[in-house]
């Protein structure tokens, strides 16, 4: 165990006196409190961060050793239920155990090095989480992606990182078989499945019948990996161009939401974290990295499909005190009738990934009476802006800047722009780059250097920072709207659309127009009790409430009715295919 840790923990196995204190003076601060103000101070820039660490030997194997002492509530660490009765409860003692028998499977019968890369596409079961801390332990360099991810996107994926193994379900493997002749760097393909397949090893049965051999035995010596050593690569939506790779470190995952899951998600050991994410996403890890480190229980329901009631009956039956979702999925709760429900334990509430319109915000918090807390952040960052619990919210904004950022607007020229001027979100880089940031885009030095303007990272996201310090997201670099000189955000005319009961979502993009040059069109997903409307009607219905709404220039001239929105695998709305069209690109 690291020095740093380790007078910590002896205190906590050694002295329960610790928990309890004495008459007439204030009670000593816990040691599992004192190691997670460690962390805590590490992740917002107060302290060094170590030379060596890794997350499963330096936060998850602590725990269970403070669990083992009894110095943790009894709630699980992870708690997996598929709705239909099958349910898998791991303590942070059997977590170990189980990711150690993972571990030596991909060091044994798939041939890992530390440093090697595993593509992990799997749905929301139990294996994810598992081989996740596995990959830790063995330095194996993880990999997510999304289930939606198509033969082209495998292969490109799988030829872009060079990753040696791929673990997946039955239903991706006949994907990854047609185009694993392609992709030469593959050398172990891992099934997670009660069946088997040809060329394909089983991970179930791997753990099963090896349990008492080497290959899966519960006994692992951990990697001794560096902080800046790589943890994970997220290819990133590619919502303007091919996705890219982001490369995180031990340490900027490992520690960098220590201090964001204590305070914007406000987590602590006898919570329930239900973050309703696909694996592929970079929430999926940002809740790992979040609940864990505060000792918090990850709850995952399988969720096949988005299912709104599946959802609200899923917070009634269990003890879920914390829930993420991203904004759509709230636009889907609040049109339910919230008031059949009761949510005994639910005490807070997140949500990012898109901008949050503010009418779903008020709808949420009158309907169950918990507020919505809305986050920012990229796969290149951990949490850039947040509304974290006890601070006051303004509806609409994105909160403050999160420690350890220095979050700023910026011109192009890397200038910081006075409050209310709309520019850059861009983080301070110079002369300290935060730890927790990406370490670069794999293989694209250009795109590196591209993303950074003086001191700044420039996140391509445009905003605006009132005089209190709030940002205000305007959209994209490349969406925002110039119409007769009139610079128009997406996300406004979208909020202001969302208010009206017509619209289940929409995407806002510029149209060509010959004497404006472009003009705001609106592309509209309708609420199934207005989808045999008029459409002229309710196309003059919609603008006359957007002008009610907002500033009247930003109506949208131009509106489309359509079935579904373009959306990348990681269901982000590509309002760049929508302009492409418009444009005739």
């Amino acid at each position: 165990m690291r020095p740093w840790l380790r007078h910590l923990v002896l205190q906590a196995l050694r002295n329960s006196r610790a928990f309890c204190g004495s008459h007439g003076k204030p009670a000593p601060l816990p040691v599992p409190q004192k190691i997670v103000a460690t962390w805590e101070a590490i992740s917002l820039g107060r302290q060094l961060v170590p030379e060596y660490f890794n997350f499963a030997h330096d936060v998850l194997d602590v725990w269970s050793r403070l669990e083992e002492a009894g110095h943790r509530p009894p709630n699980p660490a992870f708690w997996w239920v598929n709705g239909t009765g099958a349910e898998i409860k791991w303590s942070f003692e059997e977590l170990g155990k189980q990711s150690r028998k993972a571990a030596n499977v991909l060091g044994g019968a798939c041939g890992l090095q530390p440093g090697d890369r595993m593509m992990l596409v799997l749905p929301r079961l139990p294996e994810w989480w598992l081989v996740s801390v596995a990959c830790m332990r063995t330095g194996t360099v993880m990999i997510p992606g999304v289930t939606q991810l198509t033969e082209k996107d495998l292969k490109y994926r799988l030829q872009a990182s060079r990753a040696k193994s791929i673990i997946t379900s039955d239903s991706l493997a006949p994907r990854v078989d047609a185009i694993s002749a392609e992709c030469p760097s593959l050398q172990t393909k891992l099934l997670v499945s009660d069946s088997s397949r040809p060329g394909w090893l089983n991970f179930r049965e791997l753990l099963r019948v090896f349990t008492f051999y080497r290959e899966a035995s519960t006994e692992h010596n951990c990697m001794r990996t560096k902080s800046r050593d790589p943890l994970a690569i997220y290819f990133t939506s590619g919502t303007t161009g091919a996705p890219k790779m982001v490369e995180h470190s031990q340490s900027s995952y490992g520690l960098g939401f220590v201090a964001s899951g204590r305070r914007w998600v406000a987590l602590t050991e006898s919570d329930i974290f239900w973050n309703t994410t696909d694996t592929g996403w970079v929430k999926a890890a940002w809740t790992l990295f979040s609940a864990w480190p505060n000792g918090s229980c990850i709850f995952v329901h399988e969720l096949p499909r988005v299912d709104a009631k599946v959802i609200l009956n899923t917070l009634s039956k269990f003890p879920i005190t914390t829930l993420c979702c991203v904004p759509t999925i709230f636009r889907l709760l609040v049109q339910e009738d919230l008031t059949r429900y009761q949510f005994q334990s639910l005490r807070h509430c997140l949500t990012g990934g898109e901008a949050l319109n503010p009418d779903v915000r008020e709808k949420w918090k009158h309907q169950t009476g918990v507020e919505l807390y809305e986050g920012y952040g990229q796969s290149e960052t951990v949490v850039i802006c947040a509304n974290p619990k006890g601070m006051k919210i303004k509806s609409g904004s994105m909160g403050k800047a999160s420690p350890p950022y220095d979050v700023q607007i910026v011109d192009d020229e890397g200038n910081v722009l006075p409050p209310g001027e709309e520019g850059n979100v861009a983080v301070r880089i110079r002369p300290t780059r935060p730890f927790c940031f990406f370490n670069c885009y794999l293989d694209n030095p250009e795109k590196t250097a591209a993303s950074e303007q003086g001191d700044f990272y420039i996140t391509g996201d445009r905003a605006r920072m009132d005089k209190d310090g709030y940002f205000w997201f305007m959209g994209r670099n490349d969406d925002v709207i110039n119409s007769s000189s009139y610079r128009i955000g997406p996300v406004e005319v979208e909020s202001a659309l969302a208010e009206h009961p017509a619209v289940l979502e929409s995407a806002v993009v510029s149209s060509p127009d010959p004497i404006r040059g472009e003009v705001v069109k609106a592309f509209i997903v309708l609420t199934p009790a207005y989808s045999s409307h008029d459409p002229e009607a309710l196309t003059r219905e919609l603008q006359e409430h957007v002008k009610r709404v907002t500033a009247p220039y930003k109506y949208p001239r131009k509106v489309a009715f359509v079935s579904e929105l373009p959306k990348t695998v990681s269901g982000k709305i590509q309002r760049s295919k929508l302009r492409s069209q418009e444009w005739g690109k």
